[in-house]
């Protein structure tokens, strides 16, 4: 279980400018990152743009990451979709080598009751081969796990281990703490509210901004974790101003822009997203090279 204490990183799928997944691109990230020090990466989440890329991308993409991670740091495949009879044919073919999670969030647009979540869920536990982080994301899903359903699934399946809780709801985030199996995982969704959630006993985070400055989040996340949020203080505001650049024109819009100056990988994004402003990029570089 604790393979997903500290910083995991919902990594960014680059894109060459003629649209193209750019695996050079891929590769320097994931290296960056290792060398930033987190504790795993997750692939094909949502700031991997899964939405935009086919069957035959994601299989790619998702074999590419583990070759080039070579079990170097733990590994997490996103797998999720509305079409739940899909979404378990895919984690039934899905080849684990190299993996050990699969992220799934809600499913978004149908906005199903809260039975219909949990039958959901229930089908994808009863097919996966490798555990399940639940994914909470209510602004993109249109839909909200509760905190009733989350407890409900972490006591009845085993291998449903936790949840990447993206609410904001401390209301619902103290229910889930105070009313869940021992063993479930809390993980923050929310990069700037981490520290509090921490602070609650959360485990850690799955970041955005941490494509970008994975060795401060990092540092940062591993004092929370330990403990020592005097220490984490600082870094928890210097990274403030970066993450509300990296959300204002939509993720992962601007954590690319990031990139793009840190010279990992390209800031191409598919339609429908599109490049941040020239006027945001600029103070996204003019912050970024404060770090």
């Amino acid at each position: 279980m604790n393979k997903f204490y500290g910083t995991g990183i919902a990594i960014v799928t680059p894109f060459q400018a003629d649209g193209q997944v750019d695996y050079d691109g891929l590769k320097n990230l994931i290296n960056y990152l290792i060398d930033g020090g987190v504790e795993y990466i997750v692939s094909l989440g949502t700031t991997g743009e899964s939405a935009t890329l086919n069957a035959d991308e994601k299989k790619k993409v998702l074999a590419f990451t583990a070759e080039v991670v070579n079990s170097r740091i733990n590994l997490v495949a996103g797998i999720a979709g509305n079409n739940t009879a899909e979404v378990v044919e895919q984690v039934t073919a899905f080849d684990i080598a190299g993996y050990d999670a699969i992220l799934s969030a809600s499913p978004q647009y149908n906005k199903p009751t809260q039975e219909g979540i949990y039958q959901h869920y229930k089908a994808i536990a009863q097919n996966a081969k490798l555990p399940i982080i639940l994914y909470n994301v209510p602004s993109r899903t249109g839909s909200n796990i509760s905190a009733d359903t989350t407890v409900r699934l972490a006591r009845d399946f085993k291998n449903i281990i936790g949840i990447k809780e993206a609410s904001g709801n401390f209301d619902q985030i103290n229910q889930i703490m105070r009313d869940k199996p021992k063993h479930f995982l809390m993980i923050s969704g929310d990069d700037p509210i981490s520290l509090p959630m921490i602070a609650l006993g959360a485990v850690g985070v799955i970041s955005v901004v941490g494509n970008a400055l994975p060795r401060q989040m990092s540092d940062m996340i591993r004092k929370c974790v330990n403990h020592d949020f005097k220490g984490a203080e600082q870094s928890h505001y210097e990274l403030v101003d970066i993450t509300r650049l990296c959300f204002v024109e939509g993720s992962p819009a601007g954590v690319k822009t990031a990139l793009k100056q840190l010279g990992i990988c390209g800031d191409t994004v598919r339609l429908p997203l599109v490049q941040v402003s020239e006027y945001t990029a600029g103070l996204i570089v003019k912050e970024i090279s404060k770090f």
